[in-house]
């Protein structure tokens, strides 16, 4: 029999989310960027509060990750009631995958482009994104069956993209990197964790 994700299991994801999210935005801060988040401090108490600060940040991420994580979730059913095949509501997901990956590359060269550029030069941030997402797709289908496979690339994609758009519209490379990895960490471990807390019950423990 298949468990259902009751409150402890429940408090157990969120708060091992919440430390996924703050040790993976310090970790990324002080590989890409923690002198530009810092100001260059020198003083230990200040880089003890920075370091906090940051920490605090990378758990307000995390929950923007869950928030997104369960309202996925209950847009996956709701596509399933309507469309009714898994390969029917498979089709829309590819769709609005080809739809956003066009979006990051297209909308963002109107916006942030100067002269030079070309819509060839933002193509990383979309395409880094989808072979996280193909990959975290892969060892789901691997975890649990094979038609996790496309819900799961559209949860890493575009569930990510919204809930990195605050980033992405001040185009600022570091918060852009801080935040894509703290939020798409989370979504992986949520997604690779699901499993494990829902999984069907054995005898010995029912």
């Amino acid at each position: 029999m298949v468990r259902t994700l009751n409150i402890r299991r429940w408090l157990f994801l969120f708060i091992s989310t919440l430390l996924v999210g703050g040790i993976t935005i310090i970790i990324t801060n002080m590989i890409v960027g923690w002198g530009d988040l810092t100001g260059g401090l020198d003083d230990p108490d200040e880089l003890v509060a920075a370091g906090i600060w940051i920490f605090i940040v990378g758990l307000m991420f995390s929950v923007i990750s869950q928030m997104g994580f369960f309202a996925y979730l209950t847009i996956h059913r709701f596509g399933l009631g309507i469309f009714k095949t898994h390969k029917l509501w498979n089709g829309v997901q590819i769709m609005i995958i080809a739809f956003t990956f066009f979006d990051l590359v297209y909308l963002r060269y109107l916006a942030f482009a100067q002269a030079g550029q070309s819509w060839a030069d933002f193509m990383l941030l979309p395409t880094v994104l989808l072979i996280v997402a193909l990959i975290g797709g892969y060892l789901k289908a691997k975890f649990t069956n094979q038609h996790a496979f496309i819900p799961a690339v559209f949860f890493l994609y575009v569930v990510t993209t919204i809930e990195i758009v605050p980033a992405v519209t001040q185009n600022d490379v570091v918060w852009v990197t801080l935040m894509l990895s703290t939020i798409l960490v989370c979504n992986l471990w949520q997604l690779l964790i699901l499993q494990k807390l829902t999984a069907p019950a054995s005898k010995k423990s029912a």
